[in-house]
């Protein structure tokens, strides 16, 4: 299967083409797209090089898919192009998952809704897809009513520019091209993203839309605190949900183990819990501390860690990819 990888020289374009080979996605040609500065670099996919095309040339190619994560704009202005030569569109930015006309996919939760008419289709935000798979199958016994959640973001969302921010700092210098109006090492910035006229940023406000949109259901009250940490390899998140129906914690802890791409993680008694430095690398969404709320009733406290990098972005898209190959939604 022809496959274009949009943004490949980016982290998660690297990290898209890491997971293509490690879960043996049928790329029979590899079409890397990347800036025009970038066009005619060589990548290596499988032990082979490649080189860099231009987005003419890869739309030229007519690919059967390709996975985008280039930004808003690009993905915007060209995923159309794609999509009319017949190409299905995955795209990790925020530009079409508020779309009405677009579906906003995590496989594990909702790509029965997928169909043959859907051209492009929206990667959903890596903060809010750890959140959802780890509660896809509480909110569809208990009914999530209320979801409060503070978030603790690795700079690796932000990009290569952050990380070298980070890297910098910590090596007592001055940052060259810092990503962030303040110090990120030793610090943590209640910002991510850019302020809305609510005073919530727009990465807490992706969290309450996409949230509601995944699970198609719009009572889910929810509201967000999102803080970058100088962390890299993960996403961490304190969850406080309110459900319907009152629950037992250990048919949570059943559930949770049952529960498509999660991993429980709870064992206090032997401070084992999940961190960042232990999702770095891998696809699960890691969960543990779980405990009630003492403050009011059929509420639950957890502790969400994935690695934005994979789940929170790369193999969630090639997931979407591999579900439509399935489907017979992919045409070589």
């Amino acid at each position: 299967m022809k496959v274009a990888v949009v943004g490949a020289t980016g982290l998660v374009g690297t990290e898209m083409l890491k997971v293509l080979a490690e879960r043996n996605f049928p790329v029979t040609e590899l079409l890397p797209v990347a800036s025009a500065r970038s066009v005619g670099q060589e990548i290596e996919f499988r032990g082979q090089k490649y080189k860099v095309v231009s987005l003419d040339d890869a739309i030229a190619a007519r690919p059967a898919v390709a996975i985008f994560s280039a930004g808003g704009a690009i993905s915007l202005q060209e995923a159309p192009r794609f999509a009319a030569v017949g190409t299905v569109v995955i795209d990790n930015s925020s530009a079409w998952r508020m779309d009405p006309t677009k579906k906003l996919v995590v496989p594990e939760i909702n790509a029965h809704t997928l169909t043959a008419d859907d051209k492009i289709i929206a990667n959903p935000n890596c903060s809010t897809i750890q959140l959802v798979v780890a509660l896809n199958e509480l909110h569809k016994k208990y009914k999530a009513e209320r979801i409060v959640v503070s978030t603790y973001q690795s700079v690796t969302g932000t990009g290569k520019q952050a990380v070298d921010q980070l890297m910098q700092e910590r090596a007592g210098q001055t940052a060259s091209n810092p990503a962030y109006p303040h110090r990120i090492d030793l610090n943590v910035l209640p910002h991510i993203d850019v302020f809305q006229d609510n005073g919530y940023t727009k990465e807490e406000m992706k969290m309450v839309l996409e949230t509601k949109k995944i699970f198609g259901d719009d009572s889910i009250r929810l509201t967000a605190t999102t803080v970058r940490v100088p962390v890299m390899g993960g996403h961490s998140e304190a969850v406080n949900v309110e459900f319907a129906q009152e629950f037992d914690l250990e048919d949570v802890r059943e559930l949770l183990r049952q529960t498509e791409g999660v991993e429980l993680v709870d064992d206090v008694q032997n401070n084992v819990y999940p961190m960042p430095q232990d999702a770095h690398g891998r696809d699960a969404v890691l969960v543990g501390r779980l405990r009630r709320d003492e403050t009011q009733p059929k509420t639950l406290n957890m502790w969400v860690v994935a690695d934005n990098l994979r789940k929170g972005a790369a193999t969630n898209a090639v997931q979407i990819a591999e579900v439509m190959l399935k489907m017979g939604l992919l045409k070589d």
